[in-house]
């Protein structure tokens, strides 16, 4: 029976580190010829990573791309299709694939579909392609796509028309919750329609706010699945195809993650990939004993180690003696570095520094900042003493409406949950104690209402509706683009929405000076959701 065998490299590029990534394409590719491997297919734009944004745009590319391509000429016997950025004489530059065998370029293709929108802008970037590529090899005909191409049914069309027999796509696309399950289920749809095998190749890893989470696969003509990698795992993964047949051997797939888990696997991809690439030795945090920052040590500890995390717990007058105890209790299970730093002499210091200006005014939320802000110092004295990076640990629910302090609580260099709603946090947290033979977070974090430990026995719902409520009414607004109008007519309080609404648009200068945190969903603060700090708009239809 006449075989032949393809290796997907779900492939985890350093941005911009052109001589390194092909480095270790050049180790996979070896790798993949000593497991018998006749052809190994890279994600999109594997040599330089994506997205290289203005990296794109430095006059030395070219060179180094060059250098790169020798570096990749190296490679005998297996045929390489992988992706770079081709600059032509003429100055134009394109998203593009090439078909590499023994040093020899046997063909290039230049993404025709350029996305631009919501966190994609490669049409600032890249020149569109006009033409299909199509190679032949052990008497099979592929055809090369690159990612957004695949979701345009009249260009996979004309590809299909060439009599191609499997089509290799080369893809960056990044996570959000659900989008693996809907790759797959369309493509399904699309292979069977067209009559064609399809080999879809995904990037994997963090980058910046970015999570890709790879979840290759491939799939025949009639629609089956013949594999499906693992989501979040660099690795290589190998499909035979059986020519008597025509079809792709059908093996055992990995099965879909559920949401909690595949959130909080892309959680913990982000962070280490973020704090590792950013060259930090490890991170610290502020542990006050709830569950937004009992969340982040887990998933800091699950990323790089508790070898290199630092927890400090800095309780003051309104700190709830059970908060500093949990802390404590789930530092130690952790095997994490903990120490408890009181703030009551450095409040205490600011509030007589500032009585002169402030004289006998009410107590407000000033004072309350005061507490966060002192507490923000403090980790950022430590970060600066020590090298290590801090991770904010405010939720996305906080984040939206501003219920968090510039400068205190909001201090980081990373912000963990920024993308999580807090319904989501309380999932998250029972998902990984779910996982460990001995709960990692304490039931009583989880349990007993959240509260921001700022004044005497504050309660978030003090400021906030419950959770839910305020969840589902964020997420009619952010996610989904709702009106005030239609998210009252939903069957929420008038008084409500119009509040939340407001706090959302009045809390813009906050985020854009949040840190930056890693994205799953197709709304977060960050590419694709840009409102003016300054403007007039009025809420309603």
């Amino acid at each position: 029976m006449k075989i032949f065998k393809i290796a997907l490299a779900q492939f985890s590029p350093h941005i911009g580190n052109i001589e390194a990534n092909a480095q270790k394409m050049i180790e996979q590719a070896n790798q993949a010829k000593k497991q018998n491997a006749d052809l190994i297919v890279f994600p999109e734009l594997s040599l330089i990573g994506y997205p290289a944004e203005d990296l794109l745009i430095r006059p030395s590319l070219a060179k180094r791309t060059q250098k790169g391509f020798e570096q990749l000429s190296q490679v005998k016997d297996i045929v390489m299709v992988f992706g770079f950025v081709n600059q032509t004489e003429d100055g134009e530059r394109y998203n593009a694939a090439v078909v590499m065998k023994d040093g020899q370029v046997l063909g290039i293709y230049n993404k025709q579909n350029l996305p631009h929108y919501g966190i994609f802008d490669e049409k600032r970037y890249f020149n569109e392609g006009h033409q299909h590529l199509v190679f032949e090899y052990l008497g099979h005909k592929f055809g090369v796509l690159i990612c957004e191409d695949v979701w345009s049914l009249n260009t996979v069309h004309q590809l299909s028309q060439l009599n191609v027999d499997t089509i290799l796509v080369l893809n960056a696309s990044p996570y959000e919750v659900g989008k693996p399950q809907h790759r797959i289920a369309t493509m399904r749809k699309l292979a069977k329609q067209l009559n064609i095998n399809l080999a879809y190749i995904n990037q994997v890893g963090g980058q910046d706010d970015l999570i890709f989470d790879g979840t290759s696969f491939v799939i025949n003509q009639d629609g089956e699945v013949a594999l499906q990698a693992p989501s979040f795992q660099e690795e290589l993964y190998y499909t035979e195809y059986l020519a008597e047949q025509k079809t792709f051997k059908v093996v055992e797939s990995t099965p879909a993650l559920d949401t909690m888990a595949e959130i909080y696997q892309g959680l913990v991809l982000a962070t280490r990939d973020y704090v590792q690439r950013s060259g930090f030795p490890g991170v610290i945090l502020g542990l006050s004993g709830g569950i937004d920052s009992a969340l982040t040590l887990a998933i800091a500890v699950d990323a790089i180690g508790a070898d290199k995390v630092q927890a400090v717990m800095m309780p003051y007058t309104y700190t709830a003696p059970m908060s500093v105890e949990d802390a404590a209790a789930q530092a130690k299970s952790m095997g994490v570095t903990f120490g408890i730093a009181e703030i009551h002499p450095i409040v205490n210091s600011f509030m007589q520094t500032l009585y002169p200006f402030f004289g006998n005014s009410p107590a407000d939320t000033t004072e309350e900042n005061l507490q966060a802000r002192t507490r923000g110092t403090l980790l950022m004295g430590l970060s600066n003493k020590f090298g290590n990076l801090v991770l904010a640990t405010g939720n996305k629910s906080e984040i939206s409406v501003g219920y968090c302090t510039l400068y205190g609580d909001m201090v980081g260099g990373y912000s963990v949950l920024k993308d999580v709603y807090k319904t989501i946090v309380f999932e998250l947290a029972k998902y990984r104690n779910s996982i460990s033979e001995t709960p990692v977070i304490p039931e009583r974090v989880i349990t007993r209402p959240p509260s921001a430990e700022l004044r005497p026995d504050q309660k978030d719902q003090d400021s906030l509706p419950p959770y839910d409520i305020l969840d589902a009414i964020l997420y009619a607004y952010i996610e989904e683009d709702m009106s005030q109008d239609d998210i009252i007519t939903k069957g929420f309080e008038k008084e409500v929405v119009e509040k939340i609404i407001r706090l959302v648009d009045q809390n813009e200068y906050k985020r854009r000076q949040g840190a930056i945190g890693p994205r799953i969903s197709s709304r977060a603060f960050s590419r694709e959701r840009r409102y003016p700090i300054v403007n007039g708009w009025t809420p309603g239809v």
